[in-house]
């Protein structure tokens, strides 16, 4: 099998089209990891994204007549604009069916480089199957964005690069992992040269399609997968790349939406350039291998893979940095509701910034304040800031790790109600104009809302914290029409941090 591929790397076509892409130290992770950390950057390339190798290979090894019968591709944006190039630069027909839900940033720069453009459904499923029914009837060759050899190949091309582009000893290589045509085409041609090199893939903990494969010996449909880091939000592993990662990739880590904000930190902070969520993925796989092991002095790369992130997604991304290096903690504290109780607990805080604190008087016993701190030595510091709380006999939540308190309750904080028979759940919804108004009617239509908020995070779905006033003989109804819905939801009636900032069950 490897030969078969190592003779497909070294002859793929992709430098029609792709450039070398630099390796990269990055000096200042380096140094707080004690490692020598190297970033391959392949948001470097033309469409900011390492896409462009495997779309242009599979291309240009199109037979004359299916050259003439013209592609079709889905995507969400790194693969659709590879093929939107590649095609221009062949001079092939494409097609690009991309989900409604597209940012428009990717839909102009897809049809800015000469490509048809279809919007069809949600999800990039919804536009693959369409893809695939619009391939048949008119002939198409159907360009899948991973599970394919040439393009398995042309991803593989950056491995063949790093090995050149390194001097010395190598000890592990950090891969993202969506599909897995990137991880396939480097586990395939690093491990045929140096079997030593340890492939470790890295997937977030809510999209993790070939963990779970792994860890099952076959290929796994996940029910529904996180959508923070979109460029690899994906159910199912490709059939061929699963085949390789089977003999060939070390192992998966996992990773929160936290850590994955500050790894885009740590790789801004290095070489001022943005990723993309699953641009940084890599880095934070690094981050917590090297935590996990306690290694030091090793050599370590990290697939630095696309660069297409939307503006507005910055300030959530900002937001959540911090907690992901674990330099800024989320409390629920409760203090006694009398003069100077606040600067008594300021006091009790001493000399660490104060990133946030949120109240608003609820009742005249206690009150309730949402306050983040800056943690300057990680879980140390927090440790002994929880200690020092409890010993001064403050009852508190550490709600770092809390999404709801993360997503919504810090910007809610104002007073509680009591809402006879209300549930509390959270929802995505796919974010695209009258979306908002369309859940708002579903939902609507049926019960009465007594809480609701929205926030736009620039992403491809929405998030709805949502309270509904639900009678107890209607609970079955309600739970039919959840699911009827189609939303990806959440139940958080029992979320600890419901009662202390919105609920009032006087």
């Amino acid at each position: 099998m490897l030969n078969d591929y190592i003779k497909r790397i070294l002859t793929a076509r992709v430098y029609d089209v792709a450039i070398e892409t630099p390796l990269e130290a990055a000096p200042a992770l380096s140094e707080r990891l004690d490692n020598q950390v190297w970033l391959k950057r392949e948001d470097l390339q033309p469409v900011f994204s390492f896409k462009l190798r495997g779309a242009y290979n599979r291309m240009v090894n199109l037979s004359p007549e299916e050259r003439a019968r013209g592609v079709i591709a889905a995507s969400a944006g790194n693969h659709a604009q590879g093929i939107a190039l590649s095609a221009a630069r062949l001079g092939i027909d494409a097609l690009i069916v991309m989900p409604k839900t597209t940012p428009e940033i990717k839909v102009q720069s897809v049809a800015s480089r000469g490509a048809r453009i279809s919007l069809h459904g949600n999800t990039y499923n919804d536009a693959a199957e369409y893809a695939r029914i619009l391939a048949e009837e008119e002939g198409r060759t159907f360009v899948h964005p991973y599970d394919d050899p040439d393009v398995i190949a042309g991803q593989g091309t950056i491995a063949m690069e790093i090995l050149r582009q390194h001097r010395g000893d190598i000890d592990a290589i950090f891969v993202p992992v969506g599909g897995g045509g990137l991880i396939a085409g480097i586990a395939a041609y690093i491990k045929y040269l140096h079997p030593q090199i340890r492939i470790i893939g890295v997937e977030p903990e809510d999209a993790a399609c070939m963990y779970e494969a792994l860890r099952a010996g076959e290929r796994v449909v996940l029910d529904q997968v996180g959508i923070f880091a979109d460029g690899v939000a994906v159910r199912q592993v490709g059939e061929e790349p699963f085949r390789i990662a089977q003999r060939y990739v070390d192992e998966v880590i996992l990773v929160t939406t936290d850590e994955i904000c500050a790894a885009i930190k740590d790789i801004f902070e290095d070489t001022r350039s943005i990723t993309e969520p699953a641009g940084a993925l890599a880095v934070a796989g690094l981050k917590k291998y090297v935590q996990r092991e306690g290694c030091s002095g090793r050599e370590l790369v990290a697939i630095d893979s696309g660069a297409n992130i939307n503006f507005d997604r910055l300030r959530h991304v900002a937001e959540r940095a911090e907690l992901g290096e674990q330099r800024e903690m989320l409390l629920a504290v409760t203090i006694p509701e009398r003069p100077g109780s606040f600067r008594t607990f300021c006091e009790t805080l001493g000399q660490r910034a104060i990133t946030e604190f949120n109240y608003r008087y609820a009742d005249s016993s206690d009150a309730h304040i949402f306050v983040g701190v800056q943690m300057g030595r990680g879980q140390q510091e927090k440790q002994a800031l929880l200690q020092l709380l409890r010993e001064r006999d403050y009852p508190l939540l550490d709600i770092s790790d809390n999404e709801m308190a993360k997503l919504h309750i810090r910007h809610m904080v104002g007073g509680r109600a009591a809402a006879e028979n209300e549930r509390l759940l959270r929802f995505e919804f796919p974010e695209r104009p009258g979306a908002l108004l369309r859940f708002l009617n579903h939902i609507g239509q049926h019960w009465n809302i007594s809480l609701f908020h929205y926030r736009n995070h620039g992403a491809a779905y929405g998030r709805v914290l949502c309270g509904i006033q639900v009678p107890d003989a209607e609970q079955q109804a309600f739970t039919e029409f959840l699911e009827q819905l189609g939303y990806p939801y959440w139940h958080e009636s029992d979320n600890p941090v419901y009662p202390l900032f919105l609920r009032n069950s006087d």
